[in-house]
């Protein structure tokens, strides 16, 4: 059984940066590709961030630029810096892994950013 567990999100400033960590456990097949998603009140689940096991990343364009997602293959880990925060990025995070056509999702983590 795979668990994803995400750590920290917080309340920020407008243009303050935080770094969430998302590790993963269980049975995990070594070629996936891991992400972050995101979800503000009201709003659909949208794509943030993705990364395979090889390195190669995507972006939402408005996160180009702010946000830079990374991991750790063998510690099962992703990342995700954000920098330059506004308030729209305000939502709940979720990680995400997928393989062989499954979907692994975090509970989430919520950033806030207000002044």
């Amino acid at each position: 059984q795979v668990q994803l567990v995400e750590s920290g999100g917080g309340l920020v400033q407008p243009g303050g940066s935080l770094r969430l960590s998302c590790a993963a456990s269980g049975s995990i097949f070594s070629i996936n590709v891991m992400g972050w998603y995101r979800q503000a009140p009201g709003n659909q689940r949208e794509l943030v961030a993705g990364i395979t096991s090889g390195g190669s990343t995507n972006y939402a364009d408005s996160v180009k630029g702010r946000f830079t997602i990374s991991r750790d293959n063998a510690k099962n880990t992703v990342y995700l810096q954000m920098n330059s925060l506004k308030p729209e990025d305000t939502a709940d995070y979720y990680c995400n892994l997928k393989y062989f056509g499954m979907d692994y999702w975090g509970k989430g983590t919520l950033v806030t950013v207000s002044s």
